[in-house]
């Protein structure tokens, strides 16, 4: 199991996580790297039971707002925040959120989805 210096309040409830690049590397820029994650996240929803909600992958860092069994072994170093600061941060970006390139924001807005995500809810 990974090791995490923080802790999920509820366990097996959605948390909204934000994970970072070692010392902020753009390693995000290219389509191969972020079709390897988006690979791994569809594995994960296969075979480790990952409910991802909605994310946005930028250049050095992604967020997400996810839910799995064990979610520390899912995401190695995050941080997760409570539901009202996750609602302050949508109200904030929701405007821009369709123009993110890689993001959930399209399966919201009726699009094509590039990765599954659990819209009911």
């Amino acid at each position: 199991m990974a090791r995490s210096r923080y802790n999920f309040a509820e366990p097996g409830r959605p948390h909204f996580l934000t994970c970072t690049v070692v010392e902020w590397l753009p390693v995000f820029t290219r389509q191969e790297a972020v079709q390897i994650l988006f690979d791994s996240w569809a594995h994960l929803q296969c075979h480790q039971g990952l409910r991802l909600y909605g994310f946005v992958v930028l250049e050095n860092h992604l967020r997400a707002v996810a839910q799995a069994g064990d979610l520390p072994a899912v995401w190695w170093r995050f941080k997760s925040y409570t539901a009202r600061k996750l609602i302050d941060l949508l109200e904030a970006r929701r405007a821009e959120a369709v123009h993110w390139r890689w993001s959930s924001a399209r399966s919201y807005a009726g699009g094509e989805g590039l990765v599954a995500v659990f819209a009911g809810w």
